[in-house]
């Protein structure tokens, strides 16, 4: 049977690095490829590495239909919750797919949404295979599945917290500081903070290496002002004597106004800071490159 490579779906997924690439080809050569590769009709969805690398060597493969697929939503999302099953993925390419997932499915709900192009013709009756168990977990109705932060969280093993940086770097962050990322020079944490200075600043920054990046990062996290944390309830009644818990000879309109021009100066302060970071941060990048 003729395979056809769709290259959308071979670049959807991030491809393996040089050693990965190496350590998968030498287990083919020395145990043969033990996992059918998936197809949509004469597409490939799954095993696009191995595909090539049997291929390269003559090695034999087996295929497998998945018959569950409707449209190329379905296939996305399929590939999506296979990858987030496998260990080897990062945090940041599970918080990447979790998006991509929101994504899909949020178009699903929304109505009149038009159909995905470019989708290969469904397989003929005599070729479908029985899929695996787990093959369909994608084609749950839209509608039933949670799409909030949590919910998405959960099903790509990470916190809410963390999926909401890989989100603030997936929207802002600069090719450079993302491709950082994901060599592991940065943390996500890190990558998120500096991410939301000038994308300029961002470049340089990796430009200038690690140090310099965690440094930035830590510049801009100090520099945003800290919420104080809410005193626990049982606290403030062992506390009350009574008293309130402010000067009552001081009129609070004039307290607001205080407070107000005080949030003020601290956020024109914040942001000047920010600047001057980010200037620095080019000044010291072109510095290093000029020598």
């Amino acid at each position: 049977m003729t395979v056809q490579i769709n290259q959308e779906l071979k670049a959807y997924i991030d491809p393996l690095t040089p050693d990965e690439y190496a350590a998968l080809e030498q287990s083919l050569l020395a145990e043969g490829c033990r996992d059918a590769l998936v197809l949509w009709g004469d597409v490939l969805v799954d095993g696009h590495n191995r595909y090539e690398i049997c291929r390269k060597h003559d090695i034999e493969f087996r295929t497998v239909q998945n018959a569950t697929f409707q449209s190329m939503d379905d296939v996305h999302l399929w590939m999506i919750d296979n990858h987030l099953g496998r260990r080897s993925v990062s945090d940041y390419q599970r918080g990447v797919l979790a998006l991509r997932k929101k994504t899909i499915l949020e178009g699903r709900d929304t109505p009149d949404a038009p159909a995905a192009a470019s989708e290969p013709a469904a397989p003929a009756a005599g070729d479908a295979t029985a899929p695996e168990a787990d093959a369909s977990k994608s084609s749950i109705p839209a509608h039933t599945m949670a799409l909030t932060r949590a919910a998405l969280a959960r099903a790509a093993r990470l916190s809410s917290n963390t999926l909401g940086q890989i989100e603030q770097i997936h929207n802002a962050a600069a090719p450079e500081l993302v491709d950082a990322v994901k060599r592991g020079e940065v943390s996500i944490n890190a990558a998120a903070a500096v991410s939301t200075l000038p994308q300029a600043a961002q470049v340089a920054a990796v430009v200038a290496g690690k140090q310099e990046l965690r440094e930035l990062a830590r510049s801009v996290r100090e520099a945003r002002p800290v919420k104080p944390r809410k005193k626990k309830e049982e606290e403030i009644v062992e506390d009350d004597d009574g008293t309130p818990p402010w000067d009552t000879s001081v009129d609070p309109s004039d307290e607001l106004t205080r407070l107000s021009k005080e949030l003020k100066a601290m956020t024109a302060e914040r942001d000047t800071l920010k600047k001057k970071v980010a200037h620095l941060t080019i000044a010291l990048a072109e510095a290093r490159a000029g020598k």
